[in-house]
């Protein structure tokens, strides 16, 4: 059950309705407003984890509302606009004004589930670091990479951010971003294809955050491209990410080359865990005071030889792997403690024992398709055990539009079920 309060205000009772019933069954915790006073009121009671917020109401409209949490210092939550018949003109003033998204009317449920994961983890992520590096740890490693990130930060060159699978990437990616400015990023891999010129629009004067390259095709590759080369007329910054070695990508046919080369010109390595294992205490108060915080659960201590299982750990999976270990921990912990017997249970779900595999728990006497096949099946398998098998979710996890995805995993031979609720909308 998840503990995060969502306002939604909408002077449609059905409307209200069918969302808070929606919502609710997924599991959020949802107080409705009819009209902006109302909102005004709950705003204070209930400090909302988000709101879901209509444009169009008879008392006071959506964006003056958004415009007073602004002015006010209010607006310390991620907002969605909705709206059944806005102009983009109006997106792009609520997006400038501060609102994170904006869902058009009629919404399909998975745009609503996909728009609320997204708002509530990017405010999970502004409560827990404040978008400070310095949460990320305080070892070479770690400052190394702020003083690239401080470097760089003055100039508007696209950024290419790589990493293994796991990586803090939007967190590092948020470093550029100013406030008082866009933040947008697509809520479908569709829209790099159907709607370039559209996101640019939103973006404008900010930041356009693509996601990974590596999990997309050639053709939305090919409109990334594009978008680069109109960048400079709406003065947006690009930033993508790259979760495969940038050699292995070049020599792919399957991958642009161009948008590759174009992308290199400023790239920021990003370091695996296994580099900054010194900042493992560290990691692990920032992560358990975080969920104790946003999603209520109650507070752990780790023993010393707790600690130091983890440190032993390579973490293939990087800082999402830990943050998922840390949670599954808390969430079954007995006597609010967690000792070493209970890390190396968690962790032996992770570690091989073929003969030929390395420390990462791959093959690599195996022909490198075969092994990348190997890969990709053990990161899929992983997030949907993490997700419970919910497919939008998972989806939404490793970055890939839901149609991609059921490729992919029947491509890779793992079986999968579609949800029968994932066709409605509201």
């Amino acid at each position: 059950m998840r503990s995060s309060d969502i306002l939604i205000v909408d002077d449609e009772v059905g409307i209200r309705d069918l969302l808070s019933e929606i919502l609710q069954d997924e599991g959020y915790t949802v107080t409705t407003a009819e009209n902006a006073d109302t909102a005004r009121q709950l705003r204070q009671q209930t400090r909302p984890a988000m709101v879901l917020l209509d444009i169009w109401m008879p008392d006071c409209d959506g964006i003056t509302l958004l415009k007073e949490w602004a002015k006010s210092g209010q607006l310390t939550m991620p907002v969605v606009m909705m709206s059944g018949h806005a102009s983009i003109d109006t997106a792009i003033e609520a997006t400038k004004i501060g609102a994170l998204d904006f869902l058009e009317k009629p919404i399909s449920l998975q745009k609503l589930l996909s728009t609320v994961d997204r708002a509530l983890k990017y405010g999970q992520m502004q409560a827990a670091s404040n978008l400070s590096l310095d949460k990320l740890g305080h070892s070479p490693a770690i400052k190394e990479l702020n003083q690239h990130l401080e470097r760089i930060a003055k100039f508007s060159t696209p950024v290419l951010l790589t990493g293994e699978l796991g990586s803090p990437f939007e967190l590092v990616a948020r470093s550029f971003h100013k406030s008082a400015t866009p933040w947008v990023e697509p809520s479908k891999v569709e829209q790099i294809v159907d709607a370039p010129i559209e996101l640019l629009q939103k973006a404008t004067g900010g930041i356009l955050y693509l996601g990974d390259i590596a999990q997309y095709g050639k053709s939305t590759q090919q409109s990334i491209g594009f978008i680069l080369t109109k960048a400079d007329r709406y003065n947006v910054r690009i930033i993508c990410v790259c979760s495969r070695p940038i050699k292995e990508m070049i020599t792919d046919p399957l991958q642009d080359n161009k948008l590759l080369n174009t992308l290199s010109s400023l790239i920021v390595a990003i370091p695996p865990l296994r580099s900054q294992l010194d900042d493992m205490v560290f990691l692990v108060e920032q992560i358990t005071t975080e969920l104790a915080e946003s999603q209520k659960i109650p507070p752990v201590k780790f023993t010393t030889a707790a600690l130091n299982e983890l440190r032993q750990y390579d973490w293939p999976g990087n800082l999402e792997q830990l943050r998922s270990v840390v949670k599954s921990l808390m969430l079954t912990a007995e006597h609010n403690e967690i000792d070493v017997n209970a890390i190396s249970t968690i962790l032996n779900q992770f570690k091989y024992n073929h003969p030929h595999e390395s420390m990462t728990g791959f093959n690599f006497d195996l022909p490198l398709r075969e092994l990348r096949e190997d890969l990709e099946r053990r990161y899929f398998e992983y997030h949907i055990a993490q997700e419970g098998h919910n497919m939008s979710k998972v989806a939404q996890k490793v970055g890939l539009e839901r149609t991609h995805l059921y490729r992919k995993l029947k491509q890779l031979g793992i079986q999968f079920s579609r949800r029968q609720t994932e066709n409605k909308s509201c």
